[in-house]
């Protein structure tokens, strides 16, 4: 049986080549597209075809670097709820996170003029609001385990959030708003420039660096209150700081991105196979191995067809037939 001192060596050679794949990932992207090409832009074509040039540089790099932090994101806070509360099916659109940017947005669309800052806006405060609702309410519900409590709370303010969401389709202009809120809901990078990017910037950087600066203290976080306390942890301000940071990080990339599912939760179960179950580890492999899934999804996006396929969709397909590959398969495990 392989030591400690092994096993971080080895989970930290992974996150090497998996920084190594990400680098070819972000520079093939940016070759990727239909213009002025079926698939690639070769490099000959970019020395003379200065639209070609601008469309590289002022459509998908900007894109290319919002679908990373995205993926970033979304895996790092699935990977920050599943070990604070200490629930293996929880992320972001489980949590009523998701679900409740998507009912801000869709609030400020109909209902608030639908200008940039209002919509993100928005967006983070619902955010909020479904996290701190899932939470208050799974400590009312008395069915089951916290594990069970939790995630019956998660579907119930979800279910609230989306149906309300349903209400404002339904008074929205047919014509303006409610072409923009379909949109949204499936989600999609094809409207990202760098102002948008510029606007995520400060919130996601912020927020990651604090979430990687305290990767080691999710391990004392996993456990009970007692446990973690006894070990000279805050477990209360600890877990507001690191679920603050999540939250404000999932939002602001959502309110640009729109509702992507499933990355939140199976690139952290992903994770945990393959660097161990060590949040040291853990988080950083999460927010690469995200990073590389959502970019990948989104080339095939906005490359396989002339029109392009809503990015939440291809996310939701790929993750759910990962998971249930996971499920089903005998070997199911996780290295400590």
């Amino acid at each position: 049986m392989p030591t400690y001192e092994e096993r971080v060596r080895s989970s930290r050679m992974v996150l090497a080549w998996g920084a190594i794949l990400l680098l070819i990932f972000l520079s093939g992207s940016l070759f990727l597209g239909r213009f002025p090409g079926p698939y690639i832009t070769p490099l000959s074509v970019l020395r003379d075809n200065e639209m070609a040039q601008g469309v590289l540089v002022h459509l998908r790099l900007p894109r290319i670097l919002t679908a990373f932090l995205l993926g970033m994101t979304l895996s790092a806070s699935g990977t920050v709820f599943q070990m604070i509360f200490r629930n293996p099916l929880v992320d972001a659109g489980i949590l009523g996170v998701a679900p409740g940017a998507a009912f801000g947005a869709s609030l400020a669309i109909v209902l608030l003029g639908g200008r940039t800052a209002t919509v993100q806006g928005c967006a983070a405060i619902f955010a909020f609001v479904g996290l701190a609702g899932s939470a208050l309410l799974a400590r009312r519900i008395r069915l089951g385990d916290w594990v069970l409590r939790l995630v019956l709370a998660g579907i119930a303010v979800s279910a609230l959030y989306t149906s309300g969401a349903g209400v404002l389709k339904y008074l929205a202009d047919p014509l303006r708003q409610l072409p923009d809120i379909t949109f949204w809901l499936l989600g999609g990078l094809w409207g990202i420039t760098w102002p948008d990017v510029v606007q995520i910037l400060p919130v996601v950087v912020p927020c990651l660096t604090i979430l990687y600066l305290m990767r080691w203290r999710l391990n004392l976080l996993a456990m009970e209150d007692e446990t973690a306390f006894s070990l000279a942890s805050s477990p209360g301000r600890e877990r507001l700081v690191m679920l603050l940071a999540a939250v404000a990080a999932t939002a602001a990339v959502v309110s640009k991105a729109g509702q992507i599912g499933w990355v939140g939760l199976i690139v952290p179960h992903i994770t945990r196979r393959i660097v161990g179950s060590d949040a040291q580890q853990a988080l950083p492999g999460a927010m690469l191995f995200g990073g590389c899934f959502v970019l990948l999804c989104d080339d095939v996006a906005r490359t396989v067809l002339t029109g392009e396929i809503p990015l939440g969709i291809l996310t939701s397909m790929v993750g759910a037939a990962l998971f249930l590959i996971l499920l089903m398969r005998k070997d199911l495990k996780v290295r400590r």
